[in-house]
C-alpha cells in the first residue's frame, strides 16, 4: 500500500503534470493524487500494526517467554 502511494505521488511528480497548492494540473494527476492520499496513511497503519504482529508472534516463540 505505501508503495503504491510512493509511486502515485512520484508519477504524479514527474509524468502527470506535476501539483501546486491548489492541486493537480490534469485530470489523471488528480486521481494519483487521490490514490497517493488514500494510500500513504492506510499503508503506514497497516505497516505498523504488521510490525507489531511480526514483534508480538516473535516473543511468544521464545522459550520462558511470558504468554
Amino acid at each position: 500500500m505505501v508503495g503504491a502511494g510512493v509511486l502515485a505521488a512520484i508519477l504524479l511528480q514527474t509524468l502527470l503534470g506535476g501539483f501546486s497548492r491548489t492541486g493537480a494540473s490534469t485530470n489523471t494527476g488528480w486521481f494519483a493524487l487521490i490514490i497517493a492520499l488514500m494510500c500513504l496513511p492506510f499503508g503506514g497503519l497497516l505497516l505498523t500494526l504488521g510490525i507489531a504482529k511480526w514483534l508480538r508472534n516473535r516473543g511468544m516463540h521464545h522459550p520462558g517467554a511470558p504468554r
